[in-house]
């Protein structure tokens, strides 16, 4: 048999790391067992449903990397097949009209509460065929009214629901457009789905699906319900735990590489194994080491991987995702090093791709002024001879290169009889203008020869007016 998988989100906002999850693990499967990957575009809900939200779905399955052998496909273009089905299903006797009002289904559902029932519509149309002219009236399947749906789900193992415990939910509305349980089933049976993975909050829909299937002749696809993910209070992740979105992880310099490694683990295990390639993934993934039990969101894991692949994967591929962060922040990197070169020297010193931007814009730029306390902790009168020695011997060299640079560095500071220290913490802020950044010979590479004699110059300016200023 060859495997079939499926990712459906339904395009109400944006893609959520839930929905993420799920479709990593949808694709991991196709791909591990060599079978097909489809994308479906559940977007029957009209009132909700929007083209922005289909770009965001489609935008993240491409940031993440998650190709598909088959779609998008959209319900809405598939509206004449959910039709033909309802109407196979009403001639074979497995579906009804009813014609019951919202407001008798409701006090229906009252009576049973008060009398200590499980509220579900009925079954009052289910055999009438006094059927009213010109009212209008849904369509309910005809759920079996014995037996037991037993679902062999492979993640939470098995689980039975009794038929009586089900009602005959609706398959289409009073305006004749299908409902979310009938297109899904719809759509399963047609693309030849045999597995479908999904979030545990469809496990209530499961056993009607089922039902539905069974009733169509068509082969029952097995079911693997993933656990939700929760918060790190406990709760079920929302915006309130910060971003829940796929793209707001983009947008705050995370790699889709970080993600996608931290998204597997949260729910799936492979011994003590913490970092895997995609091609680690697809060789080791198996729904039987799914979890069963929720898993907790931890932002701090998140970044440690994110530092982890920022410093392990080519500087010229994550330079590529660089790239957006710096047109985000406007930073125009055409007079300054290649972005490549910044990676390399800044990957360990930063948290994620925004903060490397944040942090990094003085080797594209000219600032007007220095840090005020780091300025005022090493721009001092002292250092003013140390600087101006090395701008002394920096000027001097005829190639620039780290190797040479250190060279006049060490030569400045050997020629007043001082340490490291006392030059270079002034160099620093001069060059820079405040008092982080990575070792000085490649910062002043990087920075270039120019840009760094003209800085040391500004330096030198504001320690005599700052001497000035004491006098």
């Amino acid at each position: 048999m060859s495997i079939v998988t499926r990712f459906a989100p339904s395009p109400t906002g944006y893609l959520h790391v839930g929905g993420a999850r799920t479709a990593l693990y949808s694709w991991l499967y196709a791909r591990k067992t060599g079978g097909k990957f489809i994308l479906r575009i559940e977007d029957t809900d009209l009132e909700r449903s929007t083209q922005e939200s289909v770009d965001a779905i489609m935008e993240g399955m491409t940031w993440l990397d998650l190709d598909y052998d088959e779609g998008p496909y959209f319900q809405t273009k598939r509206f004449d097949l959910y039709k033909e089905v309802v109407a196979q299903l009403l001639a074979e006797g497995k579906a009804y009209k009813c014609f019951c009002t919202v407001e008798e289904v409701d006090k229906m559902r009252e009576e049973q509460m008060a009398a200590g029932l499980k509220p579900k519509y009925n079954g009052m149309w289910r055999d009438r065929t006094d059927h009213p002219e010109n009212t209008p009236y849904v369509i309910r399947f005809k759920n079996p009214l014995d037996g037991v749906v037993v679902i062999d789900d492979l993640i939470k193992g098995r689980i039975e629901i009794a038929n009586a415990e089900l009602d005959d939910l609706i398959i289409a509305r009073s305006d004749g457009t299908p409902t979310y349980n009938l297109t899904v089933v719809v759509d399963d049976w047609k693309m030849g789905i045999t597995h479908v993975i999904r979030g545990d909050d469809h496990v209530n829909n499961t056993p009607r699906q089922m039902n539905i299937l069974a009733a169509l002749g068509a082969e029952i696809p097995k079911y693997a319900h993933v656990p939700m993910i929760l918060g790190d209070d406990g709760k079920r992740l929302s915006k309130r735990h910060g971003a829940v979105g796929v793209m707001q992880y983009r947008d705050n310099g995370f790699l889709p590489e970080a993600l996608l490694n931290y998204l597997v683990r949260l729910g799936w295990s492979h011994g003590d194994q913490e970092i895997f390639s995609k091609a680690e993934l697809v060789e080791l993934f198996d729904l039987a080491n799914c979890n069963r039990a929720p898993s907790a969101f931890n932002t701090d894991k998140l970044i440690w991987l994110n530092q982890h692949y920022m410093k392990t994967l080519e500087p010229a591929y994550v330079a590529k995702h660089l790239e957006w962060h710096v047109a985000d922040q406007k930073l125009d990197t055409s007079n300054g090093p290649a972005l490549a070169e910044l990676v390399k020297v800044q990957a360990e010193r930063v948290k994620t791709l925004k903060e490397m931007v944040e942090v990094s814009r003085y080797f594209y730029e000219d600032f007007a002024e220095f840090d005020e306390a780091a300025a005022k902790k090493h721009l001092r009168p002292v250092a003013a001879e140390p600087l101006a020695a090395v701008k002394s011997k920096l000027a001097e060299l005829t190639e620039w290169t780290a190797e040479a640079v250190h060279g006049a560095i060490n030569a400045a500071a050997e020629s007043l009889g001082l340490g490291m220290g006392k030059v270079g913490m002034p160099l620093r802020v001069a060059v820079t203008g405040g008092g982080n950044s990575p070792s000085l010979d490649l910062t002043l590479t990087l920075i270039g020869k120019a840009r760094c004699l003209s800085r040391i110059e500004m330096a030198l300016g504001y320690i005599q007016n700052r001497a000035a200023d004491a006098e």
